[in-house]
């Protein structure tokens, strides 16, 4: 069967095939020949079959990348780019969002150790 990548990520390892049947089948980094890079539109031929989850593409073999076919419009193709990199930015931004609540949890624990001293020498007190 074939179809095309719907979504790929490379980092995950993992993505989608929409086949020409109309299913969408899970696709995993071990299913594609080692050193064959998958992305979005990129065609594709496979073996579909039933996994534990679902449908799942098994043998994926690239037949055409997506930067090379002429039968997907432009605009999509330059939509796609530009939604994967706004995940980019905004996962840059999260970090800086991250440290600033993270260091003043640490402000708050400082003072309340100081109580926990003063407690300790009245629980000497009591054992004596």
């Amino acid at each position: 069967m074939e179809g095309n990548i719907k979504f790929f990520n490379r980092k995950k390892g993992f993505g989608f095939v929409h086949g020409d049947d109309g299913q969408d089948y899970f696709v995993h980094f071990t299913a594609v020949a080692e050193g064959t890079f998958l992305r979005d539109n990129d065609r594709v031929s496979f073996e579909p079959a039933e996994g534990e989850r679902g449908l799942k593409a098994e043998n994926v073999q690239l037949l055409q990348k997506g930067s090379e076919r002429t039968d997907i419009p432009e605009e999509s193709a330059e939509s796609e780019e530009a939604s994967q990199e706004a995940p980019a930015e905004e996962s840059e931004e999260a970090p800086a969002e991250e440290e600033a609540p993270a260091e003043e949890p640490a402000s708050e624990e400082a003072p309340a150790e100081e109580p926990a001293s003063e407690e300790a020498p009245a629980e000497e007190k009591k054992e004596e």
